[in-house]
This record gives C-alpha cells, sequence and structure tokens, in this order.
C-alpha cells in the first residue's frame, strides 16, 4: 500500500507507438483516442502518441487531441535527432512535431557508435551536434524535452565514453529526462542496475563541474528513466533493476505489446512497483482499474487477452489442485501473493478432472449453490464431472456447463425447453465460395411443439438461428445473446474422421459472459450441445436477475 510519503514513479506509456509495432496488430485513429482516454483515467502521467508526419493517422490523432484534450495525462509526441549535416530549424520532421502541439516531446537519438556509422553513416561528432541541435532548437520552441538514449545498453558496453558524450550532449542542450533503453532486449537485470548506477554518479559529477552550473552556482541534475525490451524475457525485471538503482520514469505498454517479443508490461510493472515496493504511481483507485483496463486494450485492438498473464489475466488467481483450493478457502496467503481485489481481478475455482470435494462446495457457492450440509450430493457432482471430463468434457473452461450440472444434480435443473430434434442440411455448390445451409429444429415449451427453419452460412450458424427463431416469441430476452466465440478441438486426432471434437461455446448479452461445452464424435451434435446450454444459461441468468428484483422491491 503506498502512502503520501512513498517515493513518487513517473509512468510513461508507449503503447500507441511502441505497442503498436507488434506484429499482427493494428489500430485506427478512433481505437488510438478510445485508448488513450482509457490511460488517461488509469492515472499514467505520460502517454506517446506515435510520430507526428510518420503517418497521417498520427497527425490527425494529435490534432483531435488539440480538440477534446486529455484530462491529467500529459499526451507525448515522438520523433529522432535531425538528419546527419542538416540544421533543426529546417528539418521537416521537426515542424510536424511543432504542429503537434504537445508540451513534452521525446526525441530519440543514437548511444551505440556502431550505429552512428553503420546505420546513419556519419561521424560520431555529427551525431552529438544532431542530439545538441535537435533539443535546443525544440527548447527554444517552448518544449520541454525526454530524451531516449536508443540502444544505450549495448553501446554503453561496447563504447562507455562515447556514449556518455551523448547523455552530456542531451545534458547540456536541456533535456529533462534521460531514458536509457534496451532497444534489443539483451541486457540482464545485473548488468541494468550496475549501469544505471553508474550513469547516476557520472552525471553527477558532470553537473557539479563549474561548466555546467548556473548563474547561482545551481543546476538540476536530469531524471534517469528506464525503457527495455522483453527478448530476453527480462523486459519487467529489467525495468524493476533500474528503479531500484535510482530510474524515477518507467517506460512500457499494456500487456507488453511491441515489436518483436514486446516491451515492459505495465500491467505488471505497475503492481511490482507500487504494492510490492512501495512506490507510488498511481492512486489505489485506479490501481483497482487496472485489470479491466488491460482487457480493455486488448479488445480495442482484436487481440485475445493473456489469460494466464500475472496480476491482470483470467487464471492470475485460479486455483485447481484440491488442495489448493482447501488451503486457500482457509487462507488465501496460502497460494496467493497479493489480494485479486487490489488490482481489479478477483478469485476463481476451477473445475476440472484433478479437482477434489473442496473445488466443488467452492464453485457451488460461487454460483450461489450451498452444498456444505449436502455432501452425499456434492460427492456425485464431483463423479460426474469426473466421468464427464474422462469422456473428453473440459468444465474448467466451461463453467456455465457446470453450473448446470450442479443444478440438474441437486434436482433444480428448470426446464425452459426441451430440443425434441433437428435436421441440418446443407448446400455445395461448384464454383461458389460459400456454402448454403439450413436447419430445422423441434423444440417444446410448456408442453407446446413448435417447428422452426432457418438459414445460416454454415450448420452451426443455422443451427443456432433456428434455435433462437422458435424461442424467441416465448422468451424475448434471447434476442440479446450473442455468440461470441467458437472454438473446436479434435481429442484424438489418430482416429482420423471419426476423432471425438470437443466444441466451446462462448455467449454474452452485453453484460456478461458465460462458456458451454459439447463432446461428440459428430461435431454437429457437440455443437447443438454447447450452443443450446449457451441458451439455456442466458436464460437462468436472466430468470435470477428478475427474481433478485422482485426481492429488493
Amino acid at each position: 500500500m503506498t502512502t503520501n510519503s512513498s517515493p513518487q514513479l513517473w509512468l510513461y506509456d508507449t503503447t500507441l507507438r511502441d505497442g503498436t509495432q507488434r506484429e499482427g496488430l493494428s489500430v485506427s485513429i478512433e481505437d488510438k483516442l478510445r485508448i488513450a482516454k482509457r490511460l488517461d483515467q488509469l492515472g499514467v502521467p505520460f502517454i506517446e502518441g506515435g510520430w507526428p508526419g510518420a503517418n497521417p493517422k498520427d497527425v490527425q490523432f494529435f490534432w483531435q487531441l488539440q480538440e477534446d484534450p486529455l484530462k491529467q495525462a500529459e499526451i507525448v509526441a515522438f520523433c529522432s535527432t535531425r538528419r546527419p549535416n542538416s540544421t533543426a530549424a529546417t528539418e521537416p520532421m521537426l515542424q510536424d512535431i511543432l504542429a503537434a502541439g504537445t508540451r513534452w516531446v521525446t526525441i530519440f537519438g543514437k548511444s551505440w557508435d556502431l550505429h552512428v556509422t553503420t546505420s546513419l553513416k556519419t561521424t560520431l561528432e555529427e551525431n552529438l551536434a544532431m542530439i545538441r541541435d535537435t533539443i535546443e532548437y525544440l527548447r527554444s520552441q517552448g518544449r520541454r524535452i525526454i530524451y531516449d538514449a536508443e540502444h544505450w545498453f549495448d553501446g554503453y558496453k561496447h563504447n562507455p565514453d562515447y556514449a556518455l558524450q551523448t547523455l552530456e550532449a542531451a545534458i547540456a542542450s536541456g533535456a529533462e529526462w534521460l531514458v536509457l533503453c534496451d532497444t534489443n532486449g539483451g541486457t540482464l537485470p545485473h548488468e541494468i542496475g550496475q549501469i544505471v548506477q553508474d550513469v547516476s554518479s557520472h552525471l553527477s559529477f558532470v553537473i557539479s563541474q563549474e561548466s555546467m552550473k548556473k548563474d547561482d552556482g545551481q543546476r538540476t541534475i536530469p531524471q534517469i528513466g528506464i525503457h527495455t525490451h522483453n527478448d530476453s524475457e527480462m523486459a519487467v525485471a529489467n525495468a524493476i533493476a533500474a528503479v531500484m538503482a535510482g530510474a524515477k520514469m518507467v517506460q512500457g505498454t499494456i500487456n507488453g505489446y511491441g515489436e518483436r517479443c514486446g516491451n515492459a508490461n505495465l500491467c505488471s510493472l505497475i503492481p511490482n512497483l507500487q504494492l510490492k515496493l512501495g512506490y507510488s504511481c498511481i492512486t489505489e483507485d485506479q490501481l483497482t482499474q487496472l485489470t479491466e483496463a488491460s482487457r480493455f486494450v486488448s479488445e480495442v485492438v482484436n487481440l485475445a487477452p493473456d489469460e494466464h498473464a500475472p496480476f491482470v489475466g483470467l487464471s492470475a488467481f485460479a486455483h485447481k489442485g484440491g488442495i489448493h483450493v482447501s488451503a486457500v478457502e482457509r487462507n488465501p496467503l496460502t497460494y496467493e501473493h497479493i489480494q485479486p481485489e487490489q488490482v481489479g481481478n478477483h478469485r476463481r475455482i476451477v473445475i476440472s478432472e484433478q479437482s477434489g470435494l473442496s473445488n466443488v462446495l467452492a464453485k457451488a457457492r460461487s454460483f450461489g449453490i450451498d452444498l456444505d450440509q449436502l455432501k452425499a450430493e456434492a460427492k456425485q457432482i464431483l463423479q460426474r464431472l469426473k466421468d464427464l471430463e474422462s469422456e473428453g468434457f473440459q468444465f474448467e473452461a466451461a463453467e456455465a456447463s457446470f453450473a448446470l450440472l450442479m443444478h440438474e444434480a441437486l434436482g433444480g435443473r428448470q426446464k425452459f425447453f426441451e430440443v425434441k430434434g433437428f435436421q441440418v442440411h446443407c448446400d455445395l455448390i461448384e464454383g461458389k465460395e460459400t456454402s448454403n445451409a439450413l436447419a430445422t429444429v423441434k423444440i417444446a415449451v410448456d408442453g407446446k411443439n413448435i417447428l422452426e427453419a432457418a438459414e445460416g452460412n454454415g450448420p452451426v450458424a443455422a443451427l443456432d438461428a433456428a434455435l433462437r427463431k422458435a424461442l424467441v416469441n416465448f422468451y424475448p430476452q434471447i434476442a440479446t445473446f450473442d455468440l461470441t466465440d467458437y472454438k473446436v478441438r479434435i481429442l484424438n486426432g489418430y482416429t482420423g474422421t471419426a476423432a471425438k471434437t470437443r466444441v466451446l461455446v462462448e455467449s454474452g448479452n452485453g453484460r456478461q459472459r458465460w462458456t458451454t461445452v459439447g463432446v461428440s464424435t459428430n461435431i454437429l451434435e457437440a455443437s447443438y450441445q454447447a450452443v443450446v446450454e449457451g441458451l439455456e444459461y442466458g436464460l437462468l441468468l436472466h430468470s435470477q436477475a428478475e427474481t433478485a428484483v422482485k426481492a429488493s422491491s
């Protein structure tokens, strides 16, 4: 827990620039604006919006934020130093930076002599001039500068004297932050910590020299920041090592998105720094929004959330083994390193063939079912669970199906409808890329038989449409149900086309999501099981909500 006396760390999010360099990730202007506003709510002080002038999208993004500014965060424009053998005042890309209208600008420059001579194809002295000229020009235009020392750690290890000269050039020109970048992601934590300490000591000495003093004999030492990549699976550890060595700014991305293997994951860094090390990053209330922010960003960029991500993943506080569940029910400290609610997550008890009776009892309570006094029924449910999982069912990923199983075992499974039978017919027409499917279903509701048919672009879509068409007049709320995901897995592929298939169907109603499962050697039968239970569980949720409203009124 942080207090008013907790040391301050400055978070710098680069999801909208470095994060979008991840392979397969693409965002629109609207997406970038939504993410920026969500990060603003989270309390991130610096949000890097992109490189104005590099593409029309980033130009428009900064223009729109001028019209509708963020509430508390500083939006930051990103750019390189000027080109060799030119001047900053005549550099077109710096005019785009000024037009972006941001108070803060991040300029990156070369720290590694190899890059100066090989990539820029210029002299080491000209690179220093590029750093000085660019920062001085932007400072003359009223901008505040964060200097990203690109490839800093590799440069320092190969030629420490020259790497330090690049930082001295940035200091002399007026940079307020010096961010040391592990651009290749190959440095280890012990190296990071030692080098950050060395740099801090060197800069203190440089600033103390008379030639670097202000007229009053005082000069503020620029603060050090850290920017790490995850190519060695060390980005978070390296960022923490830098902070422990004195860095005051931490750069990273939500969910660790970034080029190649990604950047330091702010969703892991923030709770580690704040809850474990006592630094002040964001408020406690904002910290409880972390899980939701992580999932919001993954939804906007259209990438599946990492369910096993630390702190914010669906499985971060999931307990599967019976011994674990029994212990955590008595005292969560036995198998949880923090309270899930501190980061906006929650504890989950997972049901599977490895479960013990404690899993069943805990899972039942999460569904509002008290089995403490019904040990015989609880054991029957556990045995039924193990029998079905041996046949290929998977209830840890289909908790809605397990809830229905419990209600049935206890004799309380509500019969909203009964499927009497179904048929699916597919037409594959030569020369056409898609096939048409027609499904016919016969169901009974309150003793009344209904026969309906519907078309779809495939057999499962047609079956789902026919079921909804038959039921919507009896249960209008079905119109709000959506099938949000559909997964198929072959369980015994060695049997070829006769293999058993497991189908997982995720459904939602705009507020909640639930998953159901079906297993059969017939993929349509497996799909039917999962789709039908998805509709049934949605109706159960609606019925429970109505009951709760009536009870409270």
